[in-house]
């Protein structure tokens, strides 16, 4: 494992910049009109009961975490949320709004987007995320028996020059001999990126006593596609229960972490010890998780390009996220 590790972290360094950063999910919704994946709360009967479909972010809040993102250096990782909340029209314009206060396109992980919609987007995006979450087809009908993998294949064939990428949750019952079946999409589809997670077991799911997957199995999957795909730009998902394996990702052969609860646990010991451990592997955190910057926020919202009363709910709404992330 050491020798595969030291591999890929050498074959990292021959093809990437010395940096690294966190990139930050967007989240839109807290339910999903599907909810049957067999890993995920949203499956779980305490979900369905609690949330529903108005279960979900409103535009205030989520154009304060792209302009969190912006002013701190967190990438945004993707745009995402559940099944069926929110009306198309609705998503092309918070996708609009987001890429605007951000300052550039982003990336999209909103499920298979038809050809037709995915054109209603692409002024805005700059690429687009399959959740294919295990990549052996027998497991996938098996885990996520409502989210079939073809309709992702189709989005990609109608990509045409936007940027491709997957999620892969690891822990979910794959084998290493899998990994074949993995790089075989990878080149199928010519990828751009990737983004590994691994399985957080969740109370009410089939997984919930599993443990999720060892550190070197999460490891062994990151380094495998680094030496594998040596330009591909991979990203390794954290949690606070996790968050000592960021250095470990990133010598494994990732670009960047994400997952963490940035404004949740914004310069907590967890973060302090991210950014030392990223600090240890050599490489040059983009990202601020610590130590709050003088910023005039009040000056950034006033020249964010959006309505003027959605200014002020912005304005508001920002007020309460850092009060919790100074505090």
């Amino acid at each position: 494992m050491d020798d595969l590790i030291k591999k890929a972290n050498k074959v990292y360094h021959e093809n990437f910049p010395n940096v690294c950063w966190y990139g930050r999910c967007i989240f839109l919704s807290w339910y999903c009109e599907l909810g049957t994946c067999k890993f995920c709360f949203r499956s779980t009967v305490k979900h369905k009961i609690r949330y529903s479909k108005n279960a979900k972010r409103s535009l205030p809040s989520i154009l304060v975490e792209a302009l969190l993102c912006k002013k701190l250096n967190w990438r945004i990782e993707f745009l995402t949320g559940g099944y069926g909340i929110f009306p198309l029209n609705e998503l092309v314009e918070i996708t609009r709004l987001v890429s605007k206060v951000y300052g550039e396109k982003i990336w999209l992980n909103l499920g298979a987007i038809n050809q037709e919609d995915l054109e209603l987007f692409r002024p805005y995006v700059k690429g687009i995320v399959a959740s294919i979450e295990c990549i052996n087809p027998e497991l996938h009908k098996k885990i996520c028996p409502d989210k079939p993998i073809e309709p992702y294949e189709q989005m990609f064939s109608n990509a045409k020059d936007l940027l491709k990428s997957i999620t892969i949750v690891i822990g979910l019952g794959e084998k290493k001999e899998d990994f074949q079946l993995l790089a075989d999409f990878i080149k199928k589809h010519n990828l751009n990126r990737i983004t590994f997670y691994a399985l957080k077991p969740v109370k009410g799911t089939e997984f919930e006593s599993s443990g999720g997957p060892s550190t070197e199995e999460y490891l062994w999957w990151i380094a495998q596609t680094r030496i594998t795909f040596p330009e591909l730009e991979i990203i390794a998902g954290t949690t606070p229960r996790r968050y000592e394996e960021v250095g470990k990702i990133l010598d494994a052969g990732a670009n960047a972490f994400t997952k963490f609860s940035a404004t949740k646990m914004f310069n907590t010991m967890q973060a302090k010890t991210i950014v030392n451990d990223v600090k240890k592997t050599g490489r040059e955190f983009k990202s601020v998780l610590t130590n709050m910057p003088e910023i005039d926020w009040d000056g950034e919202v006033k020249n964010l390009d959006i309505d003027d009363n959605l200014k002020l709910q912005v304005k508001e709404k920002l007020k309460l996220y850092l009060e919790r992330m100074t505090q």
